[in-house]
Formats: C-alpha cells, sequence, structure tokens
C-alpha cells in the first residue's frame, strides 16, 4: 500500500466530468488519496503517452473505489473513477485488505 498524502489533486473540465461519470463525487475521490490504506500500482496496459496508475480502497463511508490517475508535476491528476464491481471488492478484500488470507 502506497500513501500520497505529499501530493495534491488536480481538476480541470475533463478530469472532472470523466471521474463523475460513473456516480463517483469529487470529495469521495479526493477521500480516498488522503487515505492510508489507498492501494496503488502501475496501470502498464494504459500508459502508452505518460505513466498511468491505479488506486483502489474503501471509503470510510464503507463504499469501495477505483481511480485511474497520472502524477503531473508532483499532482494527482484523477482520469477516471467508479465504485468496485462486486467481484473486485471480494478480491480486493481477499488479497489487499487481508492478505495474511489470500
Amino acid at each position: 500500500m502506497v500513501v500520497l498524502k505529499l501530493y495534491d489533486i488536480i481538476w480541470d473540465e475533463g478530469n472532472r466530468a470523466k471521474c463523475q461519470k460513473h456516480g463517483v463525487s469529487i470529495a469521495e475521490i479526493e477521500a480516498l488519496f488522503r487515505q492510508s490504506d489507498v492501494w496503488v500500482a502501475p496501470d502498464v496496459r494504459h500508459s502508452q503517452q505518460e505513466k498511468r496508475h491505479l488506486a483502489v480502497g474503501k471509503l470510510l463511508n464503507g463504499r469501495y473505489v477505483f481511480v485511474a490517475f497520472t502524477l503531473r508535476a508532483g499532482f494527482i491528476r484523477p482520469i477516471t473513477a467508479r465504485f468496485m464491481h462486486h467481484k473486485e471488492i471480494k478480491q480486493y478484500e481477499k488479497e489487499i485488505a487481508n492478505p495474511e488470507n489470500g
């Protein structure tokens, strides 16, 4: 798990609308990055033009969130966000939240 507390989040018209498209609020996305238990991994599949990363985690309200993002000049720039599907939550709980059970 990685803590990204040192980064500020940047928003513009392009990423704000795309991130909210699936019902995840700006506040929920920002909350994910401020938690200590967010899991971050490289998104090799979508990193052709710039390095992208994936962040997943459980919010304090109990919702599980998936965010694709990039780092630009010391800022987190979310690209898209959505709530995780049931199968993804099960996998997250098994491998990420409880690694001793995996």
